[in-house]
């Protein structure tokens, strides 16, 4: 049977386990590779885990727009952190 609830429904903790579930099976699955292929993907992970927003204010409040930006800049650098770990 299908799953019928959608995220939206899911309390914070059941969407925050399943976001931690795919990004140990990303690891997982990167940490699997062969040298040169593993640096690619953990090359192009990083360069996407840095945010070049272009902003010159550091204390200026991003709008919504920029805050799915920043957290998937984030979510990179989360994945990367683990995968080397894991190494």
């Amino acid at each position: 049977m299908a799953e019928t609830r959608t995220l939206n429904s899911l309390p914070p903790s059941a969407l925050e386990g399943r976001l931690l579930a795919h990004r140990r099976l990303i690891a997982m699955l990167v940490s699997a590779l062969a040298g040169d292929q593993q640096r690619r993907m953990l090359d192009w992970i990083e360069e996407r885990s840095i945010l070049h927003d272009g902003q010159e204010d550091p204390g200026a409040v991003p709008d919504a727009e920029a805050v799915l930006e920043y957290a998937l800049a984030d979510e990179f650098r989360l994945l990367k952190r683990m995968i080397e770990d894991a190494g």
